[in-house]
């Protein structure tokens, strides 16, 4: 258990920009960051934080909250967990006892997953520091490769002894579930035997944006060619590889700060890159590039820069992966080093500078290499050589920009010394025949749609819900402030008719509020509303000084979801930039003492027409003598309501 103290630190430390500003590329957007949302496939930016209101939205999921709820969400953190890793960033020391064997036992099983994948984590490493197998071996492998000290503890390197169950022992020891070894691969379960996966092989840990583990990369250091040579964790529920890039953890800042993201193939690649000083570096660990993973660096920067090694055939399997990035709307760069070099060595052999000036010199646009490659292999077979022409053309209709797309036909044109009108018309085939397809699909989408929409009821406006939860905005926004207000009281004319009268005096917006409902005896009708309603108004009575994020941070999680939706709906408007088109609306806190009064007076009309329908129903059940009671009231409501509608500039 953690502190309430050690909570409330947290809190109060943590800036909710900072914390996502390490997930997601922001961008400076009026008083707020925008960025694409981490959640879903987009090239619009629908994700909002406000650093003033400490909250953020993502309008293309509908979620949103605190950076707490935002580590839940996106790292699938536990409170504790997203609270550990808050204090961990802010460098703060948090108070809290052990878990003991009954609380693991009462985790859930994706937490539990994790717990395990922790505890082999330090478990390996202790392996690799403390046991003469460990250092003999492992660490002599490590630093056979040149990894240094600081290096091997930066990336949590480890061993796992040449014994058949030496780590699973160890985990049952310490009360972990047999169940979870086994679902996350750490241990091979079969029938009654248990062995360790990585029996003998020393141990990269495969980690989250957080860096939380996820799961392991394994390699052998003997010559049995039976074994292979790399063994990854299995696919579980924390772990799946086309999700995850190794060294993402420690390079997102740097990607970020740089603007550019190296990617190469293997664990020793972004080691050695991040021990000489590269630090924008990540893998694939091994596997072919998926979207996910293009997906998981374009929230950061736009531009990869693909480091190839001197193999020809690897090479030309990785060229596939590019137009998955170019189909992102990424730019691609691409860099290969000299023939029987990689990554792991170049960069072994070079200090900081050289490494920088090489990639710099030699890191050509995407369009340049794979021109120059596939020519290589095509410039005395003409067929060939049209084949080359249209993958390279292929590869250039992927591009969403169109104006780049033009520059890169015109370049492969000049490569390939075959006119711009060919291409442009290939390009044109390939796009119209694009089309046709995405029209289709269309087509079908539509039918179906159209079956549908006939059966589905035009939904109505809840005007009352909309009222209720404005009430409860300008509570959170304004609530503690002092405005004059202008209020109304009838007064009788000359004629004897009632006129709406104004009187200007100051109060604070939650004391306004507060009086004028309790004049009109109205209830919330929304129980989250009237919950959250009587929460704020008992908070502002208290506490003279409101702060919006320590309340956000009391309330339940629920709750705090519902503060978020409300506060940040409005913010769905600054994402369309309408000053870009010279349209400024109007700031809200330039009239909050305006905006008040009309939302409560909003809501006495809607209450007046709900009164005046009761009446109208009752005039249908009635007698005659009766109805001309009812239809008095009718009247005075009415007429009521006409003077409302004036103060509010409407029409009836």
């Amino acid at each position: 258990m953690i502190s309430p103290a050690s909570i409330d630190l947290v809190f109060e430390t943590a800036r909710v920009e900072e914390v996502i500003g390490d997930f997601v590329q922001l961008k400076k957007s009026g008083s707020n960051f925008k960025g694409l949302s981490p959640f879903s496939e987009e090239r619009s930016p629908s994700f909002m934080v406000s650093p003033v209101k400490q909250i953020w939205k993502d309008f293309s999921t509908g979620k949103g909250g605190t950076a707490v709820s935002f580590l839940m969400e996106h790292e699938h953190f536990t409170y504790p967990e997203a609270i550990k890793y808050l204090a961990k960033k802010y460098n703060i020391e948090i108070d809290e006892t052990e878990q003991s064997n009954e609380q693991k036992e009462k985790a859930s099983e994706r937490e539990s997953l994790y717990l395990v994948s922790e505890f082999a984590n330090t478990y390996f490493q202790k392996i690799l520091h403390k046991t003469d197998q460990g250092k003999s071996i492992g660490l002599s492998y490590f630093k056979e490769r040149g990894f240094t000290e600081e290096t091997i503890k930066k990336f949590d390197l480890g061993y796992s002894l040449d014994e058949w169950q030496a780590f699973t022992d160890e985990a049952l020891k310490q009360g972990y579930n047999i169940d979870f070894l086994e679902k996350t691969g750490l241990t091979i379960v079969k029938d009654q035997k248990r062995f360790d996966r990585f029996k003998g092989r020393v141990m990269f840990p495969i980690k989250s944006m957080s860096g939380r583990v996820l799961g392991y990369g394994g390699r052998i250091l003997t010559s049995d060619k039976k074994a292979a040579k790399y063994v990854n964790s299995p696919e579980s529920d924390i772990y799946h590889k086309s999700n995850v890039l190794y060294g993402i953890h420690h390079a997102k800042q740097s990607i970020a700060k740089e603007d550019n993201c190296f990617l190469v193939e293997g664990y020793t690649d972004v080691i050695q890159f991040h021990q000489t000083g590269v630090t924008n570096v990540v893998s694939s660990s091994g596997t072919a590039l998926t979207s996910e993973q293009i997906r998981l660096i374009n929230r950061l920067t736009k531009n990869i820069t693909v480091l190839f090694d001197g193999d020809a055939a690897g090479m030309r399997a990785s060229l596939r992966g590019i137009d998955l990035i170019l189909e992102q709307g990424m730019n691609v760069k691409v860099c290969t080093f000299p023939e029987g070099e990689d990554p792991d060595s170049f960069a072994r052999q070079n200090t900081l500078e050289e490494l920088g000036a090489y990639l710099a010199d030699n890191a050509k646009d995407f369009i340049q290499f794979k021109a120059s490659v596939l020519f290589e292999e095509s410039k005395n077979d003409p067929i060939k050589k049209a084949d080359t022409v249209r993958d390279i053309v292929n590869s250039i209709s992927k591009i969403p920009d169109r104006i780049k797309k033009e520059i890169y036909i015109q370049e492969c044109a000049r490569i390939m010394d075959i006119s711009e009108e060919v291409l442009f018309s290939t390009l044109a085939q390939m796009n119209k025949k694009e089309s046709q397809e995405e029209n289709n699909q269309y087509k079908t989408e539509q039918k179906a749609f159209e079956v549908i929409k006939h059966k589905q009821p035009v939904e109505k406006v809840d005007v009352l819900y909309l009222l209720e939860r404005k009430i409860i905005e300008l509570l959170l926004l304004y609530g503690d402030r002092t405005e004059d207000f202008e209020d109304l009281v009838f007064k009788e004319n000359a004629k004897g008719e009632l006129e709406l009268e104004p009187v200007i005096h100051q109060a604070k917006v939650f004391e306004k509020v507060f009086l004028d409902l309790q004049d009109d005896e109205m209830q919330f009708t929304n129980p989250q509303f009237k919950t959250l309603y009587y929460s704020i108004i008992d908070t502002l009575n208290q506490k003279p000084e409101f702060e919006l994020k320590n309340y956000i941070n009391s309330v339940d999680a629920e709750m705090g979801t519902e503060i978020t939706h409300i506060l940040m709906e409005d913010e769905r408007y600054v994402l369309d930039d309408w000053n870009r088109m010279d349209i400024f609306p109007k700031v809200k806190t330039d009239s909050v003492a305006q905006l008040v009064s009309e939302t409560i007076l909003s809501l006495r009309c809607f209450l007046i027409d709900q009164k005046v329908k009761e009446f109208q129903q009752e005039t249908l059940q009635n007698k005659i003598d009766t109805n001309r009671n009812i239809l008095e009231e009718v009247k005075d409501y009415s007429g009521l309501k006409m003077l409302l509608s004036r103060k509010l500039n409407r029409v009836l």
